[in-house]
């Protein structure tokens, strides 16, 4: 008499193990679950852009140093830049309290500027992206004053607008408008016509429509315009304040050079570098969608 078969999901390697194993390793419950595997994966990759951040930020810390006391010799100005110095030069300026109070100064006329900027450039983008008419007609201005440099319009406004806020507040207005006018028109021309057509078959009126359905489709094109002219009013504001006025980042490296405190010239332009820094990661953590912020 022959022994008995086994049944068959008792038999190793058979088709009804390898289909309970599947399962159990997709729910990860199995004997060789790769879920913790998956997770420090995930969280080793977590911290590695940080570390080679990190990493990035020593090794030019260390050239910097390398390249000042290589280079120094004779040459004052280059020895005042050695990274040793800065702590002094941070004191300094932090004891006669100039950086916070010229640091909001600049952030102040910045959003000025850009609220400006904001206000001409959005509803010039939805202009020249709706009416094909005005698009044709306005384009050989608009290609025209985008191409000439903000700083070039310094001496005028200056003329204009006497010395003080108003001047650097209408160069950062004019170095910021474009980004947001070109960016607005191209959000309006990619909008779907279909929509436009559904709310006007529904009875909408033309500002319900833009209420509706032009604005919250052209939001993340009119938000990466905004983010954009940050990046640019940033940049222009420092020279901006060279012209004229008496506070802000851009006036303070003047007054250092004048004082012959290059140590301190270089504090203020590291701080303008950081300033910017956080002012970027700020503005794409508040333009994200309200879903997406974490």
């Amino acid at each position: 008499m022959s022994a008995p078969h086994p049944a068959p999901h008792d038999t190793p390697g058979s088709p009804t193990d390898l289909d309970d194993a599947a399962r159990s390793a997709a729910a990860g419950t199995g004997p060789a679950g790769p879920a913790p595997a998956r997770t420090t994966r995930r969280t080793g990759s977590r911290w590695t852009g940080p570390a080679w951040g990190a990493f990035g930020v020593l090794v030019t810390i260390s050239v910097w140093w390398a390249f000042t006391h290589a280079a120094a010799g004779a040459n004052t100005m280059i020895a005042s830049f050695q990274p040793e110095r800065m702590p002094g030069a941070v004191a300094s300026l932090a004891e006669r309290g100039v950086v916070v109070q010229d640091g909001l100064t600049s952030l102040w006329r910045l959003l000025c500027g850009l609220a400006v900027a904001t206000g001409l450039g959005v509803p010039l983008g939805l202009l020249i992206g709706s009416y094909r008419r005005f698009r044709w007609t306005s384009a050989p201005v608009v290609q025209f004053l985008r191409m000439v440099s903000p700083l070039s319009w310094a001496p005028v406004a200056v003329a204009l607008l006497g010395v003080g806020n108003a001047p650097v507040v209408f160069l950062v207005a004019a170095a910021a408008v474009w980004p947001i006018t070109m960016n607005t028109a191209a959000g309006v021309k990619a909008l779907d016509p279909l929509h436009l057509r559904v709310a006007e078959t529904l009875g909408a009126t033309p500002a319900e429509r833009l209420r509706t359905v032009v604005l919250p489709s052209i939001r993340p094109f009119v938000m990466t315009g905004v983010r954009l002219a940050l990046g640019i009013s940033w940049v222009v504001i420092v020279p901006a304040e060279m012209l004229g006025v008496s506070s802000g980042l851009g006036y303070e490296i003047l007054n250092a050079r004048d004082r012959l405190a290059y140590d301190e010239m270089l504090v203020v332009i590291l701080v303008i570098g950081l300033l910017g820094m956080a002012l970027d990661q700020l503005a794409q953590w508040l333009l994200r969608e309200p879903g997406l912020r974490r």
